[in-house]
């Protein structure tokens, strides 16, 4: 068992819920973050009367800068371990369907959140000499045409910034993780405007089987953990071809195919 405390943000039900349950059995005691305080509760009740861990709640939109602000006090007062970006939301209608008032709060939640919240907590785990910071992606990173394009966009950011944060930060003794769901029986979908009930049973994985394969993930050192990718050399195959092409950019003409003949 550990005495560390782990902050999870969007903990009021879903991936969030179940992390912090596995988490506490972890041996971590808890700080969740949701918008709606009785479900909130209800979550750390439950968590903390199954495994006697110590387990806070607080009460944070993190759609608002304020709801945002405070929780960047408390990243920054230290004493977290742990930081899992879990809050975001998102959607499946076409992006010229979309209004965009909703695709500014997606960013806003999805992409400007979490990079406030990352790096308030990545200056403190520095200093301590260690620390966690999981964020939970999706599939779309990679494939977005999956999905609304701008969810897509949303998460091939935190997928970036992730690979960047390991390529800066491992060698500080600081853990990094990109977790890619694909289709996880939450409300997500609900919320998207398309409940999980309504997709084919077969690529539809139960929330605690997603939350324990991605916990596996981070166990073994990935920095990127993809729970519904069944041969895992197929991502390693593709890392190391993305990485050789970064290398083949550094021209200071044009390729051929672009000369006016």
């Amino acid at each position: 068992m550990t005495d560390k405390t782990a902050l999870i943000t969007g903990a009021s039900s879903g991936i969030g819920a179940v992390y912090a349950d596995r988490l506490a059995r972890r041996g971590f005691d808890l700080i969740l973050v949701a918008r709606n305080q009785d479900r909130l509760s209800a979550v750390a009740e439950r968590v903390s009367t199954a495994t006697g861990r110590n387990v806070q709640t607080v009460k944070a939109d993190l759609g608002s800068n304020e709801g945002v602000a405070r929780v960047e006090t408390i990243l920054a007062n230290g004493g977290i371990d742990l930081l899992l970006n879990n809050a975001g939301f998102g959607a499946v209608t076409p992006l010229a369907q979309s209004e965009i008032g909703e695709m500014v709060k997606m960013i806003d939640l999805n992409v400007t959140a979490l990079t406030r919240l990352t790096y308030a907590a990545a200056p403190v785990f520095i200093k301590q000499g260690g620390g966690t910071i999981i964020n939970i992606a999706s599939i779309a990173a990679i494939g977005p045409e999956i999905l609304n394009g701008v969810y897509g966009g949303t998460k091939a950011y935190v997928l970036a910034l992730t690979q960047s944060l390991h390529h800066e930060l491992a060698a500080k003794g600081l853990r990094i993780q990109a977790v890619l769901p694909g289709a996880t029986a939450t409300e997500f979908w609900d919320v998207a405007g398309l409940p999980h009930s309504n997709l084919p049973g077969e690529i539809v994985m139960r929330t605690e089987d997603m939350v324990d394969a991605a916990l596996a993930g981070l166990d073994i050192g990935e920095v990127v953990t993809i729970p519904p990718l069944q041969d895992g050399a197929e991502w390693d195959n593709f890392e190391a071809a993305r990485k050789q092409l970064s290398n083949r950019f550094g021209h200071s003409s044009p390729g051929a195919r672009y000369l006016v003949k």
